[in-house]
């Protein structure tokens, strides 16, 4: 399946799995919509790299998950550039490891409406303009329990769970939950899986080249 000239919108494609995400759907010569949180200058870095990459074109915004604003003003901004979203990648994410009993309100406020709240806030907002899919990325501890990981593996079990109730609800368009497992990425001090193999997999998940289960999980480890 080509994905030539698709639009592809990437939360969090600063950092890890989401820049190696983009950096995989610019090799499909897609439009890539980059978006950073407070790292604007990776943000920056990655947009030129998909262009020597063979992105079709290129858009990179500052994007808050955690603002109505910043959510409605990216959306607004990549309709009036390009007119539909083919692809959206929900990615942007938080992890706060600790106790629970350690956790602040912050911690917990910060994770939610992070990893599920905007996430949820986000799809809303572009759900009129999206044309194939939504992939949401979830994780292992979405689907197992862990310790020290409370309000991280609530908010992966809520998306989950939102991914599957929209699957129901959407006709035409392809719902996914990727779920990673350990990766080497920041969040998990470089150790795990290489980002890039989390991203080869999202990217065949576009492509439909995997078969998903009757929830529409693609977990990460069954593929690498």
């Amino acid at each position: 399946m080509s994905l030539k000239n698709k639009v592809v919108l990437i939360t969090g494609s600063s950092l890890g799995i989401g820049r190696e995400t983009a950096f995989k759907f610019a090799e499909e010569g897609c439009k890539v919509v980059v978006t950073y949180y407070k790292d604007k200058n990776e943000g920056m870095a990655v947009a030129k790299k998909c262009m020597k990459l063979g992105a079709s074109d290129i858009l990179v915004l500052e994007l808050n998950v955690m603002e109505v604003k910043s959510i409605k003003d990216a959306v607004k901004k990549i309709i009036d550039k390009f007119r539909e979203i083919d692809i959206l990648i929900n990615n942007a994410g938080i992890v706060v490891w600790k106790s629970f009993k350690d956790h602040t309100f912050e911690d917990i406020e910060n994770e939610v409406r992070t990893n599920l709240e905007g996430l949820i806030k986000m799809t809303r907002e572009c759900l009129p303009y999206i044309k194939e899919s939504i992939i949401n990325i979830s994780s292992g501890a979405g689907k197992e329990a862990y310790s020290g990981l409370s309000a991280y593996c609530a908010t992966k079990f809520g998306v989950r769970g939102f991914t599957q109730a929209i699957a129901h609800e959407l006709r035409g368009i392809k719902v996914y939950s990727v779920n990673p497992g350990t990766t080497a990425t920041r969040m998990n001090n470089f150790r795990g899986t290489p980002p890039e193999k989390v991203a080869d997999i999202i990217l065949r998940t576009a492509k439909h080249e995997l078969k998903a289960d009757t929830n529409r999980d693609v977990d990460v480890w069954e593929y690498v």
